[in-house]
């Protein structure tokens, strides 16, 4: 089991950054592939980002592509998501995941780890 706790979200206005942060705890960091995933109201849970155990492999929905960047620091057992270019569109609760079934997956079924959550709100 691996805990994970986000943070850095908060009201922006658009065109506005953000980093996101989520520090893990439990099992070896590494172990993990990571992934930032996020949900508007009334919609459904959709991924952001995702990033492979060693940071070699990356993935970003193509609504972020260009504006946000995933990294992790395994020494640090946190994952980040730097925001750029932020849209209204982009306001949702973002959520951090981690699993274990393989390197890296871009497939937010296989993540079986969650954080709470954090709110980020663009406004126009």
């Amino acid at each position: 089991q691996v805990n994970l706790v986000e943070s850095g979200g908060g009201l922006v206005q658009a065109g506005g950054s953000l980093r996101l942060s989520c520090a893990a705890a439990g099992h070896t960091f590494s172990n993990y592939a990571m992934g930032w995933f996020r949900q508007a109201p009334g919609k459904e849970r959709e991924v952001v980002a995702t990033i492979s155990r060693i940071g070699a492999s990356t993935y970003y929905a193509d609504s972020v592509k260009g504006r946000f960047t995933i990294s992790r620091d395994n020494a640090k057992n946190t994952v980040y998501l730097q925001m750029s270019i932020l849209k209204p569109e982009d306001t949702a609760v973002y959520y951090c995941a981690a699993t274990s079934r393989s390197p890296w997956s871009t497939y937010l079924n296989s993540y079986d780890y969650w954080g709470q959550g954090t709110q980020v709100a663009v406004s126009s």
